[in-house]
C-alpha cells in the first residue's frame, strides 16, 4: 500500500547509502567521519569489541539523541553487529531529516572477518 501511494503521489523514503569495509577504511584515513555503534552497551563493550573511534549510541536511545548527531557536521556511519540495526537506525536519522548516513554493510562481523582491529 505504502509503495502504492509512493508512486501516485511521487513521494518515497530516503534509503540509506552503504558502505563496504575497504571503502570505510579510506574514508577513516582521509575524512572526518563519525562512528556510531547502535548495540547495547553490553554489546558494545564485549569481545571481540567495536571498530577504533566509534561512539555507543543504543538504538533505542537514538531518538533522543539526533540533534546532538546532526550538530556534528560529520558523516555518520552507523555499525551494529551484522548490519539489520544500523540500516533500521539509519532509517530513523534519514526520517528525522538527518543526511549524509551510511550503514557498514556486515558491521563489526564483517569489519572482523577480514582480520580488521576491533578496540
Amino acid at each position: 500500500m505504502t509503495s502504492l501511494f509512493s508512486r501516485l503521489f511521487g513521494h518515497r523514503a530516503a534509503q540509506p547509502a552503504w558502505i563496504e569495509v575497504a571503502e570505510l577504511q579510506r574514508r577513516l584515513a582521509s575524512d572526518s567521519v563519525l562512528l556510531v555503534d547502535v548495540r547495547q552497551p553490553e554489546e558494545f563493550i564485549a569481545p571481540p569489541g567495536h571498530l577504533p573511534g566509534a561512539i555507543n549510541v543504543p538504538l533505542d536511545t537514538l531518538a533522543g539523541r539526533t540533534v546532538e548527531l546532526a550538530a556534528r557536521r560529520q558523516s555518520i556511519v552507523l555499525v551494529c553487529k551484522t548490519d539489520r540495526r544500523s540500516a533500521r537506525a539509519a532509517a530513523e536519522l534519514l526520517a528525522a531529516g538527518v543526511s549524509n548516513v551510511a550503514v557498514l554493510r556486515g558491521g563489526t562481523d564483517g569489519w572482523h572477518a577480514r582480520g580488521l582491529a576491533l578496540e
